[in-house]
């Protein structure tokens, strides 16, 4: 049986590589799951923090992904409508090596999201403490189809 064989709608948090990965190039997996999320297939939870870190890369890389401000902007603000928000109230901090991924981790704990969609595995060991798992977008895309 497949991990989401009998589920509507795959719920996750997609760490900001995953996203900058999808607007970087429409051939990969990451892009797929972008269009999955618009399609309304993917839910995806986000939190403040995250949004942040969303804009903090893709600002900084916006002449790599020949993007502007205002596409930007444009995009995060998709991404806020088609996001299921969450407060974070408790912090797991320091847990990971990687503050950036401790906010990812907290997110899924806080809307108790199983999955978290990385490009960086090695850096999310050990979420089996909280009934999380770390997977690519690749691994997601063949357990849906």
């Amino acid at each position: 049986m497949r991990y989401y064989e009998n589920m509507n709608k795959i719920n996750l948090i997609l760490d900001t590589n995953v996203l900058y990965a999808g607007l970087y190039s429409s051939n990969g997996a990451s892009f797929q799951i972008l269009k999955l999320i618009e399609k309304g297939r993917i839910n995806i939870y986000l939190s403040t923090a995250l949004l942040f870190e969303y804009e903090d890369v893709l600002k900084r890389n916006k002449q790599i992904l020949k993007l502007t401000d205002g596409d930007i902007e444009k995009i995060l603000n998709n991404i806020c409508k088609l996001s299921d928000h969450q407060k974070i109230y408790f912090l797991w901090r320091p847990y990971l090596p990687d503050p950036k991924d401790d906010l990812v981790l907290e997110l899924a704990v806080a809307s108790e999201t199983k999955t978290i969609l990385t490009y960086n595995i090695k850096d999310f060991k050990e979420l089996n403490k909280f009934g999380v798992r770390a997977i690519t977008p690749k691994i997601l895309l063949e357990e849906i189809q």
